[in-house]
């Protein structure tokens, strides 16, 4: 059998009583932080550009938009919802991904559900093997995948996005097999393009093209069920010769989920999880020592060589671009005492007091002997006080980085509530929340995309 057969009879196999408890937690978990994600970033600029261009014509279908009165057809509705999804950088991570595992799946996943139908516990499933086909490929591909410059998140979320969207459709696993050969021919996503809207339009584009995939083999298109393996297919065309392994892709399979071990990261800060370590040292100084920026002289961090690369940006010239900058992410750290949505808006970037802050900044790669940063997740931060004293924390891994360092519920509850108001009252926010708590005793899921249009724009239909 090749790599795609043998995921497909893997995927076909997935049900929802199958799976672990653990599993369908933190499913559920995921999938509540990715709604909440897709509702804050459903009027940023990338959203709203890719929402007129898919209008283009006078597109209209059944699928929502969310957080807007919009409905377009289903593809477009996954590139749109699936690039508000990524928007904000704030949305889930994963460690063997190398990136945000459910941002390509679940706005392809959702647009299914909407024209095909499904209840919460075939949608925790399908949700489940698209996540467990996108890791297991990346487990074969991983780290040079991701250090030669491919975004996984779109690159390898695209098999993600078909195979959930295979699973919910109910597809046999030959056309399965043909969705995921179909994926990697779709696969794409350079890290050149990291800082400008074009990240958050990979994840539009993986997420549509999963579904593309999907609906193509649904229909009997035929394509070359090992064409991850082929000597010029997805494995050696992307990494190279050498530098990928194939049994790691099939082996083991959900043993355990990889949702639950080494489990999905839910993100405390709107911006690159690659800056969240020094974020969290620097907070954690600032609070136990009421530091106010005219108390530093200087503060210096350190990142892992392989996080460095895209988060060394001392001038970030764009709010999309201070998202990647880990310098920016410390003086805002300092001047605010916290790091929300609104400080990567309306050139808060360019802010004075923030400025005068960055200055002082001055970051670095490992090692450095003084710090304990024995995982690739960790940061240091080293701040000088004007009165000579120097004041030092590093964090192995930030908190929300896997299910062992959870974020707690009221934080979880408070970044949904925070993202969804952005586009809801509070009311509906509270009753959308609440759906999603009960996801898997819903049976019609077009219950809960009809809960994320503004319930004033519905009574006004």
């Amino acid at each position: 059998m090749t790599i795609a057969e043998t995921l497909a009879a893997r995927i076909a196999a997935v049900t929802y009583d199958g799976l672990p408890d653990e599993a369908r937690h933190w499913a559920k978990v995921a999938i509540m932080d990715t709604v909440g994600c897709i509702l804050a970033g459903a009027d940023e600029p990338c959203a709203r550009i890719a929402g007129r261009v898919a209008a283009i014509g006078g597109a209209i279908g059944p699928c929502v938009v969310f957080g807007t009165t919009h409905r377009v057809g289903p593809m477009d509705a996954a590139a749109i919802n699936g690039t508000a999804s990524h928007a904000l950088d704030y949305d889930d991570c994963s460690d063997t991904l190398g990136g945000h595992p459910s941002a390509p799946i679940l706005p392809a996943l959702f647009a299914v559900a909407e024209t095909r139908g499904g209840n919460g516990r075939d949608f925790i499933a399908a949700y489940v093997a698209g996540w467990e086909t996108e890791t297991r490929i990346a487990r074969g591909v991983n780290f040079h995948h991701y250090e030669k410059g491919w975004h996984p998140t779109a690159t390898l979320g695209v098999f993600g996005a078909a195979a959930a969207c295979a699973k919910l459709l109910g597809l046999p696993e030959e056309k399965t097999a043909r969705a995921l050969a179909l994926a990697a021919t779709f696969s794409s996503g350079l890290k050149a393009n990291f800082g400008t809207m074009t990240k958050p339009l990979h994840v539009g584009q993986a997420a549509r093209n999963g579904l593309y995939a999907a609906l193509l083999a649904s229909e009997d298109f035929t394509s070359s069920t090992d064409a991850i393996e082929h000597r010029q297919g997805f494995l050696r065309v992307f990494n190279g010769e050498g530098n990928f392994v194939t049994d790691p892709i099939t082996a083991e399979w959900g043993s355990p989920w990889d949702i639950v071990d080494p489990g999905v990261a839910i993100k405390q800060y709107p911006c690159c999880g690659s800056t969240h370590p020094a974020v969290d040292a620097m907070l954690m100084l600032v609070r136990e020592n009421n530091l106010t920026p005219a108390m530093v002289t200087r503060i210096e961090s350190q990142t892992h060589p392989r996080r460095f690369a895209h988060t060394n940006r001392p001038d970030p010239r764009g709010a999309l671009d201070a998202k990647f900058s880990v310098q920016y992410c410390l003086a805002r750290a300092l001047v605010s005492h916290q790091v929300l949505i609104e400080h990567f808006e309306d050139g808060s970037y360019d802010e004075p007091e923030v400025r005068a802050v960055l200055r002082r900044v001055v970051s670095s790669a490992w090692p450095d002997r003084k710090m304990d940063l024995s995982e690739h997740f960790g940061a240091g931060v080293r701040v000088t006080l004007t009165d000579g004293r120097v004041l030092t924390k590093s964090v192995k891994r930030p908190l929300g980085r896997g299910p062992s360092i959870p974020l707690p519920p009221e934080l979880l509850r408070g970044k949904f509530i925070d993202c969804a108001r952005r586009a809801l009252s509070p009311e509906a926010a509270n009753r959308l929340h609440a759906m999603l708590d009960g996801l898997e005793t819903m049976d019609q899921m077009r219950l809960l995309t009809e809960a994320t249009v503004p319930r004033t724009a519905m009574a006004a239909e």
